[in-house]
């Protein structure tokens, strides 16, 4: 018998130790030591230095099956290899089901439900993002597969978790998704999912799979050893419960969501929640670990945990755990959605509705919410609080609207009449805060920590921000800039111009403050000559397509861009895409035919990408090397 002393716990451990020696010298007892034979390591896969667990714990391991067993398994997820190329925010692409598919990346420690919000190109079975791989990588001869894990059950409904995070806790995984090697998944029989989804959200199976990991602070949740957790023997009434427990979790969990205007679940925001029947968050925060207790009474049940055993697992998982709330507990593919003010939540969806991207009908009762989805659903195109395809939008309008008081496109005036029209008190600075304020919020609030950034409201302005017109990417085509002249600046640059005629045509008459406002109106002028001069030189090339995604297809218009950090974001990426480091995109194509399809000779995936296979020309293959028979000496 070999005896351990288990220390974690204690703030001054040189003093434990001292104590705990003492005892064992003494003869005594201490709840801090341990007298294990280390031959029964052996009984847990791995034979992991778990001495502090117990006998009962232990044979668990022996006597239980295996999750991978019966029907269930887990898996490894893809890697693209080039996220910037084959990756897109789900707000980025128009339509999602030609060739991107969503795209489970990641994630953070999220119990039950976590809204997915990537997309991967994935048409035709992902031949591009194969060719691209064995372009870059030639050691893997003619087989990607150990990058894209074809073997996979890609579009099966399932469960998915993150590679870290500070408890394992997996998400249900809806229909139609691929998931990638930092987000694995965990399949069963589809009526068994909801059951399975809170059993592995419970402590029990948690705490057996660290015992395998060796670790329990923060560990990498891997597929090959949550394969080797027990299993406990289910019967009917555990999973009648369990199957209820966890659908009501993943439905409150979602919950949360509805308020999240970037989420596939986004209703309505914060402010105006309420509307729609009862929301605190509070609340269903309290219901959910109600609910987790719940799972957690089962489970140990189910595995036959003593209360001592319950005991020393809560014990363990609190000293050792972590906090799930730590920045540890995050994934470094994405990030926890930090809350939203309620005010500025309420005023970027104003803007939203303005644009036609969500529907004010949800906040008045003339348009009811659409009932909730199943765990396992395909996740929709739209959130339900998006404006259905056909339905009459709030403001009609060409993808463009402008900050410029009086005018009927003018954004403010848009958003204080969809405040009017919802009942809600319009503040006093709205405009001030589109000028100042609000770019800032609205890119932070669609970009994710993985550094793919895709705001959707674009402002190009004047050099000194005097005139700024707003366009709406998803609206973009290649005619949008001529819009911007055309119906825009031109009528601009002409009641300018009549205003400084009438005060020119004043002469002597010009008091001071007529002075002052010929010499403004000059400036002002002139900054729009430049802004429409500008647009003019660019609109002929511009020819933006949405697979190429926000970031490509605003690069062009850098200068236009008043936002200082995203300048230089979209400044850096036309430089990229001068040198040819994106020769893939179609905005590419566009400005370097030649050079791009002299590329696509020799690259199957660039040629794939621009439907220019017939240009690629397969190379010879390389003769192999014979081998010499050695001569004597």
């Amino acid at each position: 018998m070999t005896t351990f002393l288990r220390l974690l716990s204690e703030s001054d451990k040189e003093l434990a130790l001292r104590d705990g020696c003492a005892s064992l010298r003494a003869g005594g007892t201490d709840k801090r030591l341990y007298r294990v034979d280390p031959e029964v390591f052996g009984q847990v896969p791995g034979s992991p230095f778990a001495y502090w667990i117990s006998q009962a714990v232990r044979s668990l391991f022996a006597d239980c099956e295996r999750f991978g067993g019966g029907g269930r398994n887990a898996q490894h997820g893809c890697s693209t290899k080039d996220d910037t190329r084959f990756v897109r925010l789900s707000w980025e692409i128009q339509r999602p089901e030609d060739k991107w598919y969503p795209y489970a990346k990641g994630g953070s420690f999220s119990p039950f439900y976590q809204d997915i919000a990537f997309l991967i190109n994935w048409k035709n079975d992902a031949v591009e993002l194969e060719a691209s791989l064995l372009k870059k990588f030639p050691y893997l001869g003619d087989n990607a597969n150990w990058v894209l894990h074809r073997e996979s059950s890609y579009f099966k409904a399932g469960l998915k978790w993150p590679l870290r995070a500070s408890a394992f806790a997996p998400q249900a995984m809806p229909q139609g998704v691929v998931f990638s090697g930092r987000s694995y998944a965990a399949f069963g029989e589809d009526t068994d999912l909801p059951w399975l989804l809170a059993l592995l959200n419970s402590t029990a199976f948690d705490y057996l799979f660290k015992i395998l990991l060796g670790r329990f602070g923060f560990p990498e949740f891997l597929v090959g050893t949550v394969q080797l957790v027990p299993f406990p023997t289910i019967t009917a009434d555990y999973k009648e419960k369990l199957n209820a427990l966890g659908l009501q979790a993943w439905s409150l969990k979602r919950r949360l969501d509805t308020i999240e205007e970037c989420s596939h679940a986004f209703v309505l925001p914060a402010a105006l929640r309420l509307r729609l029947g009862n929301f605190d968050p509070s609340e269903v925060e309290s219901e959910l670990s109600s609910i987790h207790s719940e799972i957690d009474d089962l489970a140990f049940e189910m595995y036959g945990f003593s209360d001592d055993d319950r005991v020393a697992i809560i014990q363990t998982l609190g000293v050792e755990g972590g906090d799930p709330s730590e920045d540890e507990a995050v994934d470094d593919n994405e990030e926890v959605a930090s809350p939203v003010d309620t005010n500025l939540g309420l005023l970027s969806w104003a803007i939203g509705v303005a644009f036609g991207r969500f529907d004010w009908r949800l906040a008045t009762g003339v348009r009811q919410a659409p009932p909730e989805p199943d765990p396992f659903d395909p996740l929709p195109v739209k959130s339900p609080g998006m404006l259905p395809d056909g339905a009459e939008p709030f403001h009609a309008h060409s993808g463009i609207l402008v900050d410029d008081q009086g005018h009927s496109h003018d954004l403010a005036r848009l958003v204080e009449e969809v405040l009017a029209r919802v009942g809600v008190a319009v503040p006093e600075d709205v405009r001030r805060w589109l000028q100042r304020e609000f770019f800032a919020f609205h890119l932070q609030r669609y970009s994710k920590k993985s550094g793919r950034k895709a705001p959707i409201y674009w402002p190009l302005s004047t050099t000194s921000g005097s005139y700024t017109l707003w366009v709406n990417y998803p609206s973009l085509t290649s005619q949008t800039l001529y819009t911007v002249i055309n119906d825009f600046i031109e009528p601009k640059l002409k009641q300018v111009g009549d205003d400084v005629t009438a005060l020119r045509n004043k002469g002597s008459a010009l008091s001071r403050d007529d002075e002052k406002q010929f010499e403004a109106l000059q400036a002002f002028e002139l900054e729009l000559i430049e802004l429409r001069d500008t647009l003019l030189n660019l609109a002929p090339s511009y020819k933006p397509n949405h697979d190429d995604g926000v970031q490509i297809s605003a690069a062009p218009l850098w200068a236009l861009f008043r936002h200082k950090p995203w300048q230089k974001v979209l400044k850096d990426t036309w430089t990229k895409l001068e040198k040819g480091d994106y020769d893939w995109a179609h905005l590419a194509m566009n400005y370097w035919p030649e050079r791009v399809r002299e590329k696509c000779k020799a690259d199957k995936s660039m040629a794939i990408a621009h439907e220019l296979e017939d240009l690629y020309v397969e190379p010879e293959a390389k003769p192999k090397k014979q081998r010499g028979k050695k001569t004597g000496v």
